[in-house]
């Protein structure tokens, strides 16, 4: 099942036009995605970094931007899983106002890594569980 998580967009996110400067939504979507990490896995991803030296960096992301996020908006963001490799995932993101309009989607790729090393490393058990059961919520489809 999809996560849904809810954020302000605060004054420091905006600019000069009002609406949410575009390398904040991407910071946005990255503090959505660890918050997630209980939802998905039972496991903040801060204690996934410091303790299992286990992280999932973004290697690929696309993104559409459909209308702007502005300053007082209450930003509900729909996260889902959309593919599980050996050590990848596919992720998808939904960000919608307090009004359900559609501002923002994305697809980030992130591939597990040993953080020690850095190197790429086959998702561990414990995690794809989780992770295979973050699909998306059938009413949305």
């Amino acid at each position: 099942m999809a996560v849904h998580l809810e954020r302000g967009v605060d004054f420091p996110m905006v600019d000069l036009a009002n609406i949410a400067y575009y390398p904040r939504i991407f910071d946005l979507a990255h503090r959505f995605f660890e918050d997630s990490w209980v939802s998905i896995c039972g496991v903040r991803y801060a204690d996934l970094l410091l303790e299992q030296k286990i992280g999932f960096p973004v290697v690929h992301v696309e993104a559409d931007f459909h209308a702007p996020l502005r300053y007082g908006d209450t930003i509900t963001a729909t996260i889902w899983i959309e593919n599980v490799g050996g050590s990848s995932c596919t992720w998808r993101y939904e960000f919608r106002n307090q009004r359900d309009e559609l501002l923002w989607t994305s697809t980030h790729v992130t591939v597990c890594v040993n953080m020690d090393s850095m190197q790429r490393m086959p998702i561990p058990g414990h995690l794809r569980d989780g992770l295979e059961s973050c699909g998306r919520d059938e009413a949305n489809e």
